[in-house]
């Protein structure tokens, strides 16, 4: 099945997508990905939460789907869950932190909409990193605000963004 073309929900989540796609009321929507850049920083990401993760008691895990509303599928590019966060092959309970990193093919408006998704879904943590600018947002009900570096509480994690974002 094509991206931009429609579908069930059965028929998307019996269908693999390389790389996998969103769902969004009824069409499958590509999401930018492969690019060196993105790849780069999604590994480093991915490597940096992942140090120590028994001891903060979070999973990081890469590109999981995670139904937030009846008819939408999203899938982040890093996401983490707590450790006592059920196991669900389709995440249908909120995780801990999604992750988007933005690749130069991305719109505003649609990264806008999903990162929405996420806060409404109840998502605590929303996450933006920019490979381009070297810069990294914190989205919240409130709208995207640039940090110095990503932080959570309960448990506590600091990602400062030198640690992402060097060469």
């Amino acid at each position: 099945m094509e991206t931009g073309s429609l579908a069930t929900i059965r028929e998307y989540v019996t269908t693999s997508y390389e790389p996998d796609c969103d769902y969004v009321d009824g069409t499958i929507e590509e999401r930018n990905s492969g690019e060196y850049d993105h790849a780069h920083l999604q590994a480093t990401a991915t490597s940096y939460l992942g140090n120590h993760s028994r001891e903060r008691g979070i999973i990081v895990l890469l590109a999981p789907r995670i139904q937030v509303s009846p008819t939408r599928f999203r899938v982040p590019d890093v996401c983490v869950i707590l450790t006592d966060h059920p196991k669900e092959q389709i995440f249908r309970t909120p995780p801990f932190i999604c992750i988007e990193i933005l690749s130069p093919e991305d719109r505003l408006s649609r990264v806008q909409e999903k990162m929405n998704d996420y806060l409404y879904f109840g998502v605590p943590y929303v996450w933006m990193l920019d490979p381009a600018t070297r810069k990294a947002y914190r989205w919240t009900t409130k709208g995207m605000h640039e940090v110095a570096e990503l932080r959570t509480e309960n448990p506590e994690i600091v990602v400062p963004l030198p640690a992402l974002l060097a060469d």
